[in-house]
């Protein structure tokens, strides 16, 4: 048990000490974080996958996924998440705009889990937005275990297997199975993981290594590079 509490006890502790942390998300940093080329000077088609920490208490826990996309020679990105405010009284949780692609996520500054380029980016453009359509929880949204904006990027990567997505421990709800299912490919589609309702689950796959999920909270191991993972904390060792 102190292997799932003490890890979530110093993400709050680090979480807390951390000054860029705004308590009101109106005045919380929202701007670019320049991570993203730029779409006048850069021509060809990109497509990346960002994530950061969850805004307030919830980012102790875990993160945020989104991805931003750029067919060739467009003027702008187009970004794709799963967002939860408004979906009560009937907006979409999937969110597609052209919202700054890197932007900070309420004070957090997010990380880059996947930097696609010109050829492979294009032909995976496409598949994307194909995939975000048939979304299988369009209208409904739980921060915990899921369906949230994890389980969307997930889903995406299984439908997509092209992406090539490790996403981070952290990533709360990327566990929990569209259409009640309790076995499926690992996001990064080289292996298999078995899940129920994203509370109990098994991943064991090339990319992700080995994970365990206890009430959505992940705890693992990874060979190639070598880490540890940890609830609240995430990967801890090589390709941090």
């Amino acid at each position: 048990m102190g292997l799932f509490l003490l890890p979530l006890l110093a993400s709050f502790a680090a979480r807390w000490a951390d000054p860029a942390v705004a308590a009101d998300w109106r005045t919380a940093r929202q701007d670019s974080s320049h991570q993203a080329p730029d779409p006048s000077v850069t021509k060809e088609a990109v497509l990346q996958v960002y994530s950061a920490r969850a805004f307030s208490w919830r980012g102790a826990f875990g993160v945020h996924t989104w991805l931003a996309l750029k067919p060739k020679g467009a003027d702008h990105f187009t970004r794709l998440e799963v967002i939860g405010w408004g979906v009560d009284h009937g907006s979409s949780a999937v969110r597609v705009s052209r919202y700054i692609p890197d932007a900070y996520w309420f004070g957090s500054r997010p990380n880059i889990l996947r930097d696609l380029r010109g050829p492979m980016a294009e032909g995976l453009i496409d598949k994307v937005l194909q995939a975000a359509k048939i979304y299988p929880h369009p209208s409904s949204y739980r921060l915990w275990p899921g369906p949230n904006s994890n389980t969307f990027t997930a889903f995406i990567a299984r439908q997509v297997p092209g992406l090539g997505l490790e996403l981070p421990a952290t990533a709360i709800g990327k566990d929990y199975l569209p259409h009640g299912a309790f076995i499926a490919d690992a996001p990064s589609g080289t292996g298999i993981q078995v899940s129920v309702f994203g509370l109990l689950g098994l991943t064991l796959a090339t990319e992700e290594g080995l994970e365990l999920n206890i009430l959505g909270l992940n705890f693992g191991l990874d060979l190639s590079p070598p880490a540890l993972k940890l609830p609240g904390i995430g990967r801890l060792g090589a390709g941090m």
